[in-house]
């Protein structure tokens, strides 16, 4: 039998391709395909062929260490953190002793950069304490996952041995959310102006939420040109009340990351999904994030013993979708200050 691809969705497949700039209107064409057509698996193995290129084979592994479990005050609707949410009661914060465990097994194992997560109350001295003990006894690249933050703080990330952060405009920022967008995008600016690698993925994503916003922060995550974006889905803890939206399926989820990929073009050095699966492995991500200590997504305060993934496991999942963890990473690598005076200012 054969194929025939619609000449639409073809054109924009070989501009996306060849990293021409694809429109947003290109791009809320190819999430609308049919799942099961031969256009969406058209789109998904253009995008694996894209990243497979650019990205020279590499697997990558991000090792994410949620180092307190605190029921958070701020009470995003899709968190298992929140306050609001009933599961965690009391505050926790796991040992010197198990972080640094984590950090050196993930070593051990190859991890490319150590993620260290806080909730959003959790002190930033705190955390450059963190920054600074692993920074003593790893080599693992440091980025931070932590609360908006100004410039005087960036810089002191950077200085405490921090080479990237993870921040992003989360879908419903505003509406499940107490942020304002405006804020989150200014964090932004913060990272990229003190020298600081920006990370970035397109989340939580959920049936709730419309195609076009979706759309939005992919172009956002390309216009401020992420170290790697990506797409995470929603995950609903036991309670969310988001369980009554359902969930986008790992078919969908890989849909999103190959557009997501496309859009991107030749701006990011990796590209990820989450929680990790092995069809958004041949859609154009490379990039996973196995995971210990606290999670927004489960209901343990150790994940790594419950949803997380395990590096080993991780690194299992590239090889058996042909991605090459051993090789050296293409994100972490230093960059530059931005020049100019805003690098220098408090906000």
């Amino acid at each position: 039998m054969g194929w025939k691809i619609a000449t639409d969705v073809s054109n924009i497949l070989l501009k996306g391709s060849q990293c021409g700039d694809l429109s947003k209107e290109d791009a809320l064409l190819l999430l609308r395909l049919d799942l099961h057509s031969p256009e969406t698996y058209a789109l998904m193995q253009a995008a694996d062929a894209l990243s497979r290129e650019l990205f020279g084979g590499k697997g990558e592994n991000h090792f994410h260490i949620g180092v307190n479990v605190s029921p958070c005050p701020y009470n995003c609707r899709f968190c298992s953190l929140a306050l609001n949410a009933g599961i965690f009661s009391k505050s926790e914060e796991f040992s010197e002793e198990q972080i640094l465990q984590w950090a050196r097994e993930a070593e051990v194992n190859g991890s490319d950069s150590l993620n260290i997560m806080t909730t959003g109350t959790y002190s930033l001295e705190r955390l450059l304490e963190v920054g600074r003990l692993l920074k003593n006894a790893v080599s693992t690249p440091l980025v931070a996952n932590t609360r908006d933050i100004n410039h005087r703080e960036g810089e002191k990330l950077l200085n405490a041995g921090f080479l990237g952060a993870y921040h992003a405009v989360r879908l419903g920022e505003g509406r499940d959310t107490p942020f304002k967008r405006e804020k989150r995008i200014h964090t932004i600016e913060v990272i990229r102006d003190v020298g600081l690698l920006w990370m970035n993925c397109v989340e939580p994503v959920g049936p709730e939420h419309a195609l076009e916003e979706i759309v939005d922060l992919m172009f956002l995550a390309k216009t401020y040109g992420a170290t790697y974006s990506g797409i995470m889905r929603r995950i609903n803890f036991p309670g969310s009340p988001m369980e009554h939206f359902g969930m986008v399926s790992e078919l969908e989820l890989a849909r999103m990351v190959a557009v997501s990929r496309l859009v991107m073009a030749d701006v990011p050095k990796a590209h990820c999904t989450h929680e990790p699966n092995s069809l958004s492995l041949i859609a154009g991500a490379n990039l996973l994030f196995p995971e210990v200590g606290s999670s927004p997504r489960d209901n343990q305060s150790d994940t790594g013993g419950n949803r997380g993934l395990g590096i080993v496991e991780a690194r299992r999942m590239h090889g058996e979708t042909g991605w090459n963890s051993d090789l050296p990473s293409n994100c972490v690598a230093p960059r530059t200050a931005t020049a100019g005076a805003a690098a220098k200012q408090s906000s």
